[in-house]
């Protein structure tokens, strides 16, 4: 599946040619396309390259060519969505050449699709309607997680909301209660009992309250603050978080878990932000954008527990049910995963895709593994990711416990709303009553200080 917002951007960033939006006239074909995916994709990373090669038994060339390929479809897929309008039916590659399909309600837009350099196909509902229809599953769910339903999604192939439950009268309860028509789902028997990663590194591990660890999932900017993004079900606000060697590393922000699975930690001057994922040894991976791949696409994940694993993206705007409730928005894959991985970075190419949220299986059998999507966390806090070209100082390692800057302001201490500390060289007003912890330095936490 493709969206709108986000594949818009990749049209950007991807050249495909003079597209017109009305007709389509003069796009340029798949053959035709300009050389910035090939160039993209000659700077993969070894580790990224190395991944691909074993879990989805491609050598180097082949990698570079299907990353190519990939990025050149999830750029004129966005472009076709906007031209079919209401007859779009949804997108999704194919194969190590990366065919891209795009699917329509209307016969009469075949030949528009073709001229792209695209497979046409023609399907009953569109991706409009589908969407809506599961938008009614969500919003029975948001109420009550429904029991013996693990997941549910579009599924552009099968051109229907597939419905995975234990039961199948779980399911029919779950669409009776929401209103939607049998015509438009297929229910699928499934054993899955997805939970969240939560025992837990994007490309590094941090803990959080000194126990619990999850993993980095990508690093943030938020104005001159930096930080990072990773699974909401890590931790909740006030959260400290601690990294390398249990140095203090900074707090969680802002945390939405269930419903969505994202969250954000702003990190103190210790620690700087680079636009890499942790390669495990081959290498680290860069990060260029997050635009998002079509469905098909293939896509890897780092995680401290497993490593470096690839597999492919089969369904956008899932939603599945946890334990804990349902998480809407996520999207499911064939990568593999395991406590310990949770929070860790998702990434197709250079293209950050998301943050691992959790599934079910593992990586000596293999499972399903659903992410949440990055840009919405990034719209969700005003967060900017940090990319390749994004100034940032040299990097440091983390080595000796860091010592604090001087001040009064000391870990332990309870402060009411109107205390005035000092830090860094720096003073600060106190803006909810509150008692310090490590990590909750008052240039780390905005919430709780404000500089005079």
């Amino acid at each position: 599946m493709v969206r709108r917002r986000v594949l818009a951007a990749g049209a950007a960033v991807v050249t495909v040619g003079a597209l017109g939006l009305a007709g389509l006239t003069g796009v340029a074909s798949a053959g035709q396309t300009g050389g910035a995916p090939a160039a993209a994709a000659d700077g993969l990373s070894p580790g990224l390259i190395e991944a691909m090669r074993r879990d989805l038994g491609l050598d180097a060339g082949e990698a570079r060519t299907r990353i190519a390929g990939e990025y050149r479809a999830a750029a004129l897929a966005a472009v076709l969505e906007k031209s079919l309008g209401a007859d779009f039916a949804g997108a999704r590659v194919s194969g190590d050449a990366a065919v891209l399909t795009v699917a329509t309600t209307d016969r009469a837009d075949v030949p528009r699709i073709t001229a792209a350099g695209a497979r046409a196909e023609v399907v009953d509902h569109s991706l409009e309607h589908l969407e809506a229809a599961k938008a009614a599953l969500d919003e029975v769910a948001s109420g009550k997680a429904p029991k013996d339903v693990p997941s549910w999604y579009v599924d552009v192939r099968a051109n229907r909301v597939v419905v995975n439950a234990a039961r199948a009268a779980a399911a029919d309860a779950l669409l009776t209660a929401a209103g939607v028509s049998r015509d438009l789902v297929r229910v699928d028997r499934s054993a899955e009992q997805p939970r969240a990663y939560a025992d837990l590194r994007g490309g590094d591990a941090y803990y959080m309250n000194g126990t619990g660890r999850c993993s980095i999932g990508f690093p943030v900017k938020r104005g001159t603050q930096n930080g990072f993004v990773t699974a909401g079900h890590c931790g909740t606000p006030g959260v400290t978080t601690t990294g390398a060697g249990q140095q203090a590393q900074g707090s969680f922000q802002a945390s939405t878990f269930p419903g969505r699975d994202y969250a954000w930690v702003a990190t103190n001057s210790n620690w700087t932000p680079r636009a890499l994922v942790n390669g495990y040894g081959n290498g680290d991976v860069t990060v260029s954008g997050s635009t998002q791949a079509v469905a098909g696409s293939s896509v890897c994940r780092s995680g401290s527990t497993t490593g470096w694993h690839c597999g492919t993206i089969q369904q956008h705007n899932s939603s599945v049910t946890y334990p804990e409730g349902t998480i809407t928005g996520v999207t499911r894959t064939s990568v593999c995963a395991e406590p310990g991985d949770s929070g860790g970075s998702f990434i197709s190419g250079s293209q950050a895709q998301g943050v691992t949220s959790g599934g079910s299986g593992n990586c000596s059998q293999g499972g399903t593994t659903y992410y949440q999507p990055v840009n919405p966390a990034l719209a969700a806090y005003g967060l900017t990711l940090v990319t390749a070209g994004t100034p940032t100082d040299p990097p440091t390692e983390p080595t000796d416990p860091p010592t604090e800057p001087g001040g009064t302001w000391a870990a332990g201490t309870v402060y009411a709303s109107g205390a005035v500390v000092t830090y860094g060289g720096a003073s600060y007003r106190c803006l909810q009553g509150h008692q310090a912890q490590a990590g909750w330095q008052p240039p780390n936490v905005p919430a709780l200080w404000q500089r005079l």
